[in-house]
């Protein structure tokens, strides 16, 4: 048998030679200086030749624990050359298998189940918060520490929902690499439970008294902040629909609005595509099934005034990166943030304003039907109407939808200024 020391001492000569160990494990020395450990084995009755490694990154103890692996195979029935190749592949395909490259396919796949901003939303939370972290490592060596490393990031700033949302993303490429072969676990799974859990209660936090809105518009638009900010929570505010449908608005959606003059526009109307709606699946594609929201003149001016700075693109609300892409849903949040309304309101809450306080002002001032004219306005589908036809309906009522959007329009933003004014004030 070998020493280490004889292992140490093998030179290169003027041909190649071995040194033997035992049961077919050797050392072989090229001419060239070159040493590695080679077994000599027989398998379906054929002398057979296996690498091990080469000397000295593989130590003398390394080859033999290798060799003695090797005829545990063998005394199994199967080939250790064919499994190395087999483990070799399998090193290949892990290390080519990385958690953006899994991620991507997940996400081409499933794309087409959603809609366009909530496909943007979903790539967008893997490239800001996971790619840049845990992208190129192979997805099946990522254990569980490594993923909630991942999260604690995230929590870190206080964007607790965010981080179970990202949650629930990685766990669902682990089932991709799972079904495909790619991955044996998913450890993004067994860390839900160790992230702090959503706030119960907080999770859409809205001011519902006109005044105290008041005082917020005062508030957020004397903010230093970009005016295309500004003009973005002015548009949730008159419009209150949803966050997604005002980051992606494009200049296209909107109809019956002279872009040249500075009339009222009466007709004006934002038709949100049925694509971009929450609606089942197979009812996006059909285009009797869009939005129609109605615009008061305060937010054809809102409009306007943001066509001098994007007006060149197709986006209204774009990101401050490219005109192509729309604002990140995180902007108006750390806006209202930033300016003392934390757990106070948040952009979505504009919907729960608008609801309660016309609601209110119905009830005083309203028709029977305007509950129902509001819920449209907000596309709810009222109790025991079909998904379908609360969708089809969302075009009926329009004249009154658009009477209730003026008064709500004057009541949210008589006395301030024009949204021109914006444009002159200190920007971050």
């Amino acid at each position: 048998m070998l020493s280490e020391m004889a292992v140490r001492q093998a030179k290169a000569k003027d041909k190649d030679y071995k040194l033997s160990d035992s049961e077919g494990l050797y050392l072989f020395v090229a001419k060239s200086g070159h040493r590695s450990w080679r077994l000599k084995y027989r398998f379906a009755g054929k002398e057979r030749r296996l690498i091990l490694g080469a000397y000295p990154e593989v130590s003398l103890k390394e080859a033999r624990d290798r060799k003695i692996e090797a005829r545990k195979q063998l005394a199994e029935g199967r080939d250790p050359g064919l499994e190395a190749k087999k483990a070799a592949i399998a090193r290949a395909m892990s290390a080519a298998n990385t958690f953006e490259v899994v991620a991507r396919n997940w996400f081409a796949l499933q794309e087409d189940r959603w809609t366009p901003v909530h496909a943007r939303d979903v790539i967008s939370s893997l490239e800001k918060e996971v790619f840049p972290w845990i992208g190129a490592l192979p997805i099946a060596e990522l254990d569980e520490p490594m993923v909630l490393s991942v999260l604690r990031k995230i929590e870190k700033r206080g964007a607790i929902e965010t981080a179970h949302r990202v949650r629930q993303r990685m766990s669902a490429v682990f089932v991709q690499a799972i079904a495909e072969g790619i991955a044996v676990r998913d450890p993004a799974a067994v860390v839900g439970k160790a992230l702090k859990p959503v706030p119960r209660g907080r999770k859409r936090p809205a001011i519902v008294k006109i005044e105290c809105l008041h005082d917020m518009i005062r508030k957020t638009e004397a903010e230093l902040a970009s005016p295309l900010t500004k003009l973005a929570s002015r548009f949730a505010a008159l419009t209150a629909q949803r966050l997604g449908a005002i980051r992606c608005v494009a200049w296209t959606e909107f109809e019956n609005i002279d872009w040249d003059g500075d009339g009222l526009c009466p007709q004006a109307l934002w038709r949100i595509p049925a694509g971009h709606m929450k609606l089942a699946s197979e009812l996006k594609q059909d285009e009797k099934f869009d939005h129609l929201v109605p615009l008061a003149p305060e937010a054809v001016a809102v409009l306007r005034t943001a066509k001098q700075l994007t007006g060149r693109g197709p986006i209204v609300f774009p990101s401050n990166r490219s005109a192509r892409v729309p604002m990140s849903e995180n902007t108006l949040s750390y806006f209202y943030n930033r300016c003392g309304y934390q757990g106070r309101h948040v952009p979505h809450g504009w919907r729960a304003s608008f609801s309660t306080i016309m609601n209110e002002w119905a009830e005083r001032n309203g028709t029977a039907s305007d509950r129902l004219v509001i819920d449209l306005m907000l596309a709810h589908i009222p109790e025991g109407v079909s998904g379908s036809e609360g969708a089809y309906n969302r075009a009926a009522f329009l004249e009154r939808r658009r009477e209730i959007a003026d008064v709500w329009a004057k009541m949210l933003f008589e006395g301030f200024p024009e949204p021109s004014k914006l444009l002159g004030l200190p920007a971050r």
